[in-house]
């Protein structure tokens, strides 16, 4: 599909659905049914990332489709959700199902704090 058809069918069930908040991410990930992405730039991984999701920067995503799994969730993350939205357009165009989180990962971070992060380290086995 063109990015122009994408457009003329987007509706209401496609804004939902190309979201997910941090409960059913992590959820789902428990599941192992999503793969994360974090597209940030590798200077920006290098400051700090959250050691379970697999980095590949927006600008390399056309290149590196062969590392994505077609049979999971995909979901794309940057700090806030404005690239993570455009590598999820992509990618949804590409013939994958993904999402965009939308409290991004600066939300997830703050999410998976003392007792939680501990929670989720333990029951994810990382």
């Amino acid at each position: 599909m063109d990015f122009g058809m994408y457009l003329k069918s987007f509706d209401y069930d496609e804004r939902q659905n190309m979201k997910i908040n941090i409960p059913t991410l992590l959820r789902l990930y428990k599941e192992a049914k999503v793969q994360l992405i974090d597209i940030r730039f590798p200077e920006e991984v290098k400051t700090w990332d959250l050691g379970f999701v697999k980095n590949i920067p927006l600008n390399e995503l056309p290149d590196r489709l062969d590392e994505i799994d077609k049979n999971k969730i995909i979901v794309t993350m940057c700090p806030h959700y404005d690239r993570a939205c455009m590598a999820r357009h992509y990618l949804t165009l590409q013939g994958y199902q993904s999402k965009y989180l939308v409290e991004g990962m600066l939300g997830l971070a703050d999410y998976l704090r003392g007792d939680k992060a501990r929670d989720f380290a333990i029951s994810n086995g990382i």
